[in-house]
């Protein structure tokens, strides 16, 4: 408890400077009673600087003193409460005795946050203390985190023969919330059920609401009492709906909001805050923009609190940044809280990174001062664009502001780094941390994992395994993804079996990066395993195997399990839909297409994001349509960017269209000169129709901008290493063995039919010199290891970071009818599953 001298008098308390008044003109010949009166007037009106003003220049009772006071604590201008408290003892007025007049004191320094000063008061009252001072001791307590002395000073009261009153219940109950208390507040909740208080009064129901849902983090607990109240108000509907939503419970939330409604109580600003929140969680966008429009019906369009949780929702729900942009403009002020609220939002949306970075800088011409939280997404936005000069600038004026030693600052800038590939500084970031959790070590793992180096990965994973931290599930997760990443399917069978040992494996999040893990691997039929085995599925796990199915080829069995998604009431997101459009543009399945893309509205309230144009692009683009893909991205809503204009010029490219390929091109180039992947595949597109002119003015031109091009490589796992090759490539310590691998299936697959197709050449050299280029591809090297050093029936699982071109592609067709070797090929777009010389795809790809 804390220690304080019970013999220091009230007259001897600090206070502080005095605050500079300005002067008043007084009537001098006005009464001392009509002086009171209107000092009494001056506060309750809220001018509380003139009715302090006024008490200093004429003598006064105290009960004015007591009624300015009480208008300090009501208005929270504590400052001018303790100048007025300090003109009381100047003015020689005795109120040692004045019972009103020191729990006035208490309540006031107790607000205040200082509680040496309230617990002087207090103590200094002796005897004279009343119900009134107990319970104003016993809630500044709690109010300002003390729980401990707070249930202190209540059995102190009780020592002392005093029966608490309901707010001495509702101040101790909410001091138990914590958990070193909460055993004590299980007593005091049997004592508030015998008193009869819990019936008869809403703050001590409240009060129980919060030491069940917050102090013993049981909601259900807190519900019985919730329903059990005999009377509910406005406030204790609203109280329920927010420890639903801030413990997980948004479903629970939402539903609760409608009851509430229902029952004829008004929402206020707090409570559609938090039934918002609620659904930004779940991802209801529909039931979110319902609450948008009450909240407007309301009145409460303006209102900061509300407007950042609709900024919150609108973000995490997939919803039109123009809403959110349109809300932000609409608010009466701006904080801190919207302000990142609209800058999370631009990066979350994905796409809007230089938006976010533009807002900051908005931000702080208002002089609005970042938080943590602002620092942490607007370095996200710099790793998503690979921006690190630009995200070192921000991390510097982090420092500047004192975030130097949060955590969320310091990872984030350890992530961002990792994003943009930089894994030598990621590292340093990582070593200079002010102090490094679980989080920290995690985003390592998963930036060495996402970097494909794997090693790495596992190292770290194994420093945190032996520390006392412990893994957690989104270490597990971060290693499948690393797994994933490089298509290191026996690292990914590895981990799964430790998962199976440490108990993680039944986590739904760890089943989720499972099927991730697998599909992305190339086994497709163990992802599904996992997926089947599942109790309880969400939509990531939906949506996962569907990517998985969509990815592989099987378009069919895509759409089969989102209609079971559905009819397990399961509602699809954005993701989900990209997955299904996708599903359709590798098969061409062009009018379920067009279908699932008019419903994502019309049936799911899902605006179609660029992604989405994106596939419907690709859906047209591959089969042929290219004048209708045209077409189809001039009526969009936005304008399209270089996602969709790239979709569209590699169509162009499989179907040697060079007119609207150039075209394509240019508006790609029109918005990023210096586009890699647009200069590449119009030179590709040019060199398939053999116009070398144009190819060498393309080559020419990237290399005086500086322009550098992906490098094509492709890798395989054997024996839990990965072996990379790139084009020509004879780096490898085999690579006679390969080279003559590929010479022993060149004679091969040609008996079989194979006719090398040199249009794939983009070099214009002689047809012979052709030929041996073919032979030289990624690809075809790293099935030639793959045959040299594992054996059958295991397949050959091979991953390419481009789209594998229409020789390999032919080639590995011919490889597997040669050989009876099944034969899995990943490249940036799709599988390709090679058995006894078909494909998966059915060479639509």
């Amino acid at each position: 408890m804390m220690m304080m001298s019970t013999s220091t008098g009230i007259m001897s308390l600090p206070f502080p400077a005095k605050i500079p008044l300005k002067p008043i003109n007084i009537n001098p010949n006005l009464k001392t009673p009509n002086l009171n009166t209107n000092v009494i007037h001056l506060a309750n009106t809220g001018q509380i600087h003139k009715a302090i003003n006024l008490l200093t220049t004429h003598h006064h009772k105290l009960t004015t003193y007591s009624i300015v006071l009480k208008s300090c604590i009501r208005t929270r201008n504590f400052d001018l409460g303790k100048l007025l408290h300090n003109k009381l003892i100047s003015s020689g007025l005795v109120f040692d005795d004045d019972v009103i007049m020191l729990n006035s004191l208490i309540t006031l320094y107790s607000k205040s946050g200082d509680l040496v000063t309230a617990k002087c008061i207090f103590d200094s009252m002796g005897d004279r203390r009343d119900l009134v001072s107990w319970s104003a001791i016993i809630s500044g307590f709690a109010q300002n985190g003390m729980g401990r002395e707070s249930v202190c000073v209540f059995v102190d009261m009780i020592k002392f023969g005093e029966y608490p009153n309901q707010y001495c219940f509702s101040g101790v109950l909410r001091a138990c919330c914590s958990p070193e208390n909460v055993d004590f507040g299980l007593v005091v909740f049997g004592f508030v059920i015998k008193t009869g208080y819990f019936e008869s009064d809403l703050c001590v129901g409240c009060a129980l609401i919060d030491l069940f849902a917050k102090g013993l983090g049981d909601v259900k607990a807190a519900r019985v009492v919730f329903d059990e109240m005999p009377e509910r108000n406005a406030v204790t509907w609203t109280l329920m709906i927010t420890r639903y939503a801030q413990m997980g419970y948004s479903g629970d939330a939402v539903q609760l909001f409608l009851d509430m409604v229902e029952s004829g109580f008004v929402a206020d600003r707090f409570t559609f805050s938090s039934v918002i929140s609620g659904c930004a969680e779940l991802g209801w966008l529909d039931v979110g923009k319902q609450l948008h429009s009450l909240v407007v019906k309301s009145g409460l369009s303006t209102d900061v609190c509300v407007g950042c949780s609709l900024l919150d929702m609108y973000a995490k729900s997939g919803g039109s940044l123009n809403d959110s942009r349109n809300i932000f403009n609409r608010m009466s002020e701006h904080n801190v809280m919207s302000w990142t609220a609209m800058i999370t939002g631009y990066v979350l949306n994905g796409g809007f990174d230089r938006e976010a970075i533009e807002m900051y800088s908005n931000m702080i011409e208002s002089r609005v001062l970042p938080n943590e939280i602002t620092f942490s997404s607007l370095l996200k936005a710099c790793g998503n664009l690979a921006d690190s000069k630009a995200g070192e600038q921000i991390y510097n004026n982090a420092v500047k502001l004192g975030f130097l030693s949060v955590n969320c600052v310091g990872n984030s800038l350890v992530s961002m780094y990792a994003r943009s590939g930089q894994m030598e500084d990621a590292r340093k970031a990582f070593e200079i941390l002010f102090e490094k959790n679980l989080i920290s070590y995690n985003i390592l793992v998963d930036a060495y994992a996402k970097n494909l180096n794997s090693d790495e990965a596992f190292d770290i994973f194994n420093q945190i395994e032996n520390s006392e931290m412990g893994v957690d599930a989104f270490t597990y997760a971060s290693l499948l993804s690393g797994a994933a990443s490089v298509g290191a399917v026996g690292k990914g069978e590895q981990i799964h079996a430790r998962l199976l040992k440490s108990g993680f494996e039944s986590n739904q999040f760890i089943r989720n990066a499972l099927i991730s893990m697998y599909s992305k691997c190339g086994n497709i039929v163990a992802a599904f395993q996992v997926f089947n085995d599942m109790e309880d599925r969400n939509i990531i796990s939906w949506t996962s195997i569907i990517t998985g199915f969509a990815k592989h080829g099987l378009a069919q069995r895509a759409q089969e399990m989102f209609k079971q998604m559905l009819l397990a009431g399961v509602k699809p997101n954005d993701v989900t839909y990209v997955a299904v459009l996708s599903a359709c543009s590798h098969a061409g399945m062009i009018d379920e297409g067009w279908k699932h893309f008019h419903t994502m509205y019309k049936e799911h309230g899902i605006n179609p994001k660029m992604e989405h144009y994106a596939c419907m692009v690709d859906l047209l683009g591959r089969s042929g349509f290219l004048e209708r893909a045209v077409q189809f991205i001039e009526s969009m809503p936005f304008a399209a960017d270089p996602l969709v204009w790239r979709t569209l010029l590699g169509a162009c490219h499989v179907h040697g269209n060079t007119e609207i390929g150039k075209y394509a091109a240019g508006m790609i180039l029109k918005q990023d000169p210096n586009d890699p992947a647009a200069h590449v595949l119009l030179s590709n597109l040019y060199a398939s129709t053999s116009q070398w002119d144009h190819v060498t003015e393309i080559r020419k031109g990237m290399k005086e901008r500086n322009v550098v091009k992906e490098v094509g490589c492709s890798w395989i796992e054997t024996g839990n290493n990965v072996h990379k090759f790139y084009v020509g490539d004879t780096s490898h310590p085999q690579a006679r063995e390969i080279y003559e691998e590929l010479d022993q299936l060149a004679v091969k697959i040609k008996k079989l039919g194979y006719i090398p197709d040199t249009n794939f050449v983009l070099h214009n050299v002689v047809e012979e010199q052709k030929e041996q280029y073919l032979f030289q591809h990624s690809e075809k090297l790293a099935v030639a290891f793959g045959l040299i050093s594992s054996a059958k029936p295991k397949p050959i699982r091979i991953f390419k970071n481009l789209r594998v071109c229409g020789d390999c592609h032919t080639t590995m067709k011919y490889v597997s009818l040669a050989t009876g070797r099944d034969i899995v090929v990943r490249d940036s777009n799709r599988f390709h599953h090679f058995v006894n010389g078909l494909c998966s795809c059915n060479d639509y790809w």
